[in-house]
């Protein structure tokens, strides 16, 4: 049957399904999915709760294999696993514990990962904490300083430099940074500045491994629906939420799902020529060009 026209030359349907057809095996649909991680491994770093516990889960759903790192928290963390594995997904997981702060022991961490599951093949780096109080900086204590610094970029350095030589040619790594690092947060500047080197580190590592074909993004999320925000949301008895949710274009925070989706889409082969690239989840707070 002719229904198509190219160039004043009538063409077969099926001469134009193999004109556009995309040989990459990845986007040929097969039992209805897109993203396939089936045989591959993970380790999400702050997977205990929030937007790591959703990445974790999505990955699994997909057929990933995940190790869920935490800090303290080996409840939330085991609780993730158990989602994880009832929710029907095809890959096992294992919790890891370690002080990320520590080089030592984030060496340990990535290590017991890698055994853990017989190798790495993606890593993500979501820890962090956010200091709820509003701290002008020349009030702002060192041990703040210290302490915002060593959990959310040193440890995010020492991750890094323990995952990157585990990872194969065509590995996949995904930091967590925040629309904070673009825009700067005022009376959160430790934040600020600590989410601002996660994007200048991640376009480094780009390049540094563009040649193993390791593609390196990084997540930049707004307001979550998250334990971590739970201040801010509750302030003058629950209004801090609206007028937050007041400031944003789509109207609400992200739920960790939201910012969990795009984390895996840069983990899989669909993102395969993005490397480099600050993803931003916002709800349209902050338009970056």
């Amino acid at each position: 049957m002719r229904n198509a026209e190219s160039q004043g030359k009538v063409v077969e349907a099926s001469d134009l399904t193999r004109q556009f057809r995309i040989p990459h095996s990845t986007f040929r649909i097969r039992c209805g999915a897109v993203i396939d991680f089936s045989g591959k491994r993970a380790f999400v770093t702050g997977g205990g709760r929030g937007i790591g516990r959703a990445t974790a889960v999505l990955l699994a759903r997909a057929g990933c294999s995940v190790a869920v790192g935490y800090r303290s928290r080996r409840a939330d963390a085991e609780e993730t696993v158990r989602a994880v594995e009832g929710g029907g997904g095809r890959g096992r997981a294992v919790a890891i514990g370690g002080d990320l702060g520590d080089s030592a022991a984030a060496q340990r961490a990535v290590a017991a990962a890698a055994e853990a599951l017989g190798g790495l093949d993606l890593l993500i780096v979501n820890h962090g904490i956010w200091p709820p109080d509003e701290v002008a900086l020349e009030r702002m204590t060192d041990a703040q300083w210290d302490v915002t610094m060593r959990v959310n970029l040193d440890a995010v350095l020492y991750v890094c430099r323990a995952g990157v030589p585990l990872l194969p040619d065509g590995g996949k790594m995904v930091l967590v940074s925040s629309t904070a690092g673009q825009r700067g947060e005022a009376f959160h500047a430790d934040y600020a500045a600590t989410k601002g080197a996660v994007i200048a580190l991640t376009k480094s590592l780009a390049v540094e491994l563009a040649p193993r074909q390791i593609n390196v993004n990084c997540v930049a999320p707004g307001w979550v629906d998250t334990e971590m925000s739970a201040q801010p949301y509750g302030r003058d008895t629950g209004e801090g939420r609206q007028e937050i949710e007041d400031t944003i274009p789509l109207g609400r925070v992200a739920s960790a799902e939201d910012i969990a989706g795009p984390i895996v889409f840069l983990c899989s082969d669909l993102a395969r020529h993005i490397t480099g690239e600050i993803l931003n989840v916002n709800g349209g707070s902050v338009l970056c060009g």
